[in-house]
């Protein structure tokens, strides 16, 4: 083989999607910070989703149309920081590909080249022991092996194996990799794309079918298997743990016994671990031939049947709901835009009033446990009615999706204020100023988000150990700025250790957001402490009800 045209590639690109989609709770659990929501995993694949809907869509693409469907969808739902720079791979990819029928092994390089240099160019400050630098190595291989190698079959494999290779010189070049044992979750979501795809150049059997739901004219569409009779009653999911890795013959014996029970299978194995996904009537003979080969996890079997009218009145729902914003959006271009505009980004319905307070105009729910995408950033934008708009990301994983939906955004202004935690959000709208100008207020809000401090009360995942602090897993953990400040099993201890290294002479305020998990006498009482600790600064208590995070706490 020593082309590929746009329905290959689009198998490619499709199984590189499967294959992640498959890997994602295991690169979740390669996140350096042992945190309930490492989420690197998550990040890559519901952005590569986002595109891979819009390619299922598409029938007999050209070249160009799979290149504008891949990049404009991974743009648009790009997740996290490491969704954004797979984004920017897929985007530099494809604008050379694009202007050709079919590929090379010439253009191929020239894509991959294209595809760093345009990942390098989004991040401000590129670190290396990254995606990034496993990105790097492939494509100086990429160039290297042009002249060596005739057949793409053989060049994608030997790119593939440099790029492991590089992969795992990762900890030698960020030390905090090394220091918690894994290689860098963002290479490694990388490689799985990349691995899923080579499947697909080479033969092996893959599911292409993705669940998607378009829209026409705004009208839901309800898909041909829905509408149909349901033969197969039961949607049935796991994950086996292997007891040893499963032989390609062991592979095909289990599909094939997987296809007597029912449809829509998808197998997916690799040494570890094998999904399992099949429409059956009887979920509980794939599970038993299923034991035979390891133990099972992630055990989930629906009815589809009462899914069927669930989803009937879920589509109703919707289309009101479309109908509803369709409304209200006609309401609101009759009415004059007033100059600024804010968004912001939280999870908790206390930090939600608080930001409404300080007057935020739209809300848009998520943080740490979930990084809303470009999407949901340009759908905010657009329902704000201002000239210029405030985006507020409150989390250093989100700042980069938001400057792309500002990059993207045509018809208003748009300022990213570098909000990496909520405290630091509250201080930049309360440092706003109406009388200035927006590029006034911009730099006055950028410049106060030194005036604070945060510390982020969690648990730990993982055994671990982060710049000389031992962690075991279930310890409570206090975070702060820029590292892991304490931890222990006695939170109270936690916390004062972590608050010991964030107040200093000039401190004067302590501020307590109580999640979801506490209480307001918690929080009182955490505060009769303070004065103890820190008679020279005053306690303040507020409801957050952020998960996941027991207490976010600021010191001004």
């Amino acid at each position: 083989m020593n082309t590929i045209n746009a329905e290959l590639l689009a198998k490619c690109f499709l199984a590189g999607a499967k294959n992640l989609e498959a890997k994602k709770e295991w690169i979740n659990e390669l996140n350096v910070f042992p945190v309930p929501d490492g989420d690197t995993g998550t990040n890559m694949t519901m952005t590569i989703m986002s595109a891979a809907n819009e390619v299922s869509g598409l029938e007999n693409p050209t070249m160009a149309e799979l290149a504008k469907a891949i990049s404009s969808g991974s743009l648009r739902g790009a997740r996290g920081n490491s969704g954004v720079i797979l984004s920017q791979l897929l985007r530099g990819f494809t604008k050379v590909v694009s202007n050709y029928d079919e590929i090379d092994i010439i253009t191929l390089s020239e894509a991959i080249n294209k595809a760093v240099e345009t990942a390098y160019k989004a991040v401000m400050k590129p670190k290396e022991g990254t995606i990034l630098t496993v990105a790097r190595g492939i494509s100086d291989k990429a160039l290297a092996l042009i002249g060596d190698v005739d057949e793409i079959e053989d060049y994608v494999s030997q790119l593939i194996e440099e790029g492991d290779a590089v992969l795992q010189t990762t900890p030698d070049l960020l030390p905090v990799l090394k220091q918690a044992g894994v290689v860098d979750s963002g290479g490694q979501g990388l490689m799985e794309v990349l691995r899923g795809a080579y499947d697909a150049l080479t033969g092996k059997e893959v599911d292409y079918t993705f669940e998607a739901t378009t829209h026409t004219g705004g009208v839901t569409k309800i898909s041909a298997e829905t509408e149909a009779e349901i033969k197969f009653g039961y949607c049935t999911e796991f994950i086996i743990v292997l007891n040893k890795p499963m032989s390609e013959k062991e592979e095909l014996e289990f599909k094939a016994y997987l296809e007597n029970l029912g449809d829509s299978i998808v197998l997916v194995a690799d040494d570890e671990i094998t999904k399992v996904h099949v429409h059956t009537n009887d979920p509980g003979l794939a599970i038993q031939k299923a034991l035979t080969f390891g133990s099972l996890s992630k055990i989930k079997i629906d009815n589809m049947r009462e899914e069927h009218q669930e989803k009937l009145i879920k589509d109703a729902e919707k289309l009101a709901k479309q109908q509803k914003e369709a409304d209200a959006k006609k309401a609101a271009a009759k009415e004059p835009r007033k100059e600024m505009g804010f968004i912001s980004v939280a999870a908790g319905e206390g930090l939600n009033e608080i930001f409404k307070g300080l007057g935020i105009d739209y809300m848009i729910e998520g943080g740490q446990t979930m990084n809303p995408s470009t999407e949901d950033m340009l759908e905010a934008i657009e329902k704000v009615n201002a000239d210029n708009v405030f985006i507020l990301p409150n989390n250093s994983n989100i700042i980069m999706a938001a400057n792309q939906a500002a990059d993207l955004c045509e018809d208003k202004k748009v300022y990213v204020v570098p909000t990496k935690t909520v405290p630091q959000g509250v201080v930049a709208m309360i440092n706003y100023i109406p009388e200035r100008s927006a590029d006034e207020n911009f730099e006055t809000m950028k410049e106060e988000l030194q005036s604070v401090q945060t510390g982020q009360v969690t648990y730990a995942v993982r055994d671990t150990e982060i710049d000389g602090v031992k962690i075991a897993k279930d310890d409570y953990m206090g975070i702060g700025d820029h590292s892991i400040l304490s931890a222990g099993t006695d939170m109270d201890v936690v916390i004062k250790e972590m608050l010991d290294q964030m107040v200093t002479e000039d401190s004067s305020i302590i501020t307590i957001y109580y999640g979801e998990d506490k209480t307001e006498d918690d929080a009182a009482l955490l505060a009769e402490k303070f004065a103890d600790y820190y008679p020279d600064c005053e306690t303040e208590i507020y409801y957050g009800g952020q998960p996941v995070y027991y207490y976010l706490i600021s010191v001004e």
